[in-house]
């Protein structure tokens, strides 16, 4: 378990610097290697928990790092319409997208995560008009 929080916890912290106006496009850059390093992690976890049946990071039910990650998904998908970026994307993460959906589909996801509309909103407004182009490019 350790091995996955900690590949969680790689890709949540670069990702979130992704979106922090004061860093440069290089640093940006380098927290992206970081993000698909710690995908590519999580990725090859799904895939031995997937030999097992299993279909969370917490093996047959949801656990702690299923958990931390699930609350993310919305402000992922988010992220991804803004920056282009498809971080959780079937074809090159294809054992974390259907984690994905299957975290997203529970009953309990549905009514803890936020509107995707509602969180891409305000994403928009808080990275300002380069985030409502892509936002409006998205809506045609």
């Amino acid at each position: 378990m350790f091995v996955r929080a900690r590949a969680c916890m790689q890709f949540v912290a670069p990702w979130c610097q992704m979106f922090d106006v004061t860093k440069t496009r290089e640093e940006k850059a380098e927290g992206l290697k970081q993000i698909l390093a710690a995908r590519a992690t999580m990725e090859g976890a799904l895939e031995e928990y997937s030999k097992q049946g299993k279909p969370f990071f917490g093996g047959d039910s949801v656990g702690c790092v299923d958990i931390a990650l699930g609350g993310l998904l919305v402000w992922v998908r988010a992220s991804e319409v803004l920056s282009g970026v498809k971080l959780l994307d079937a074809a090159t993460a294809p054992l974390l997208s259907a984690w994905a959906e299957r975290f997203a589909a529970l009953d309990a996801a549905k009514a803890a995560l936020p509107d995707f509309g509602r969180v891409l909103e305000y994403a928009t407004k808080m990275r300002g008009p380069a985030a409502a182009k892509a936002v409006a490019v998205l809506n045609k």
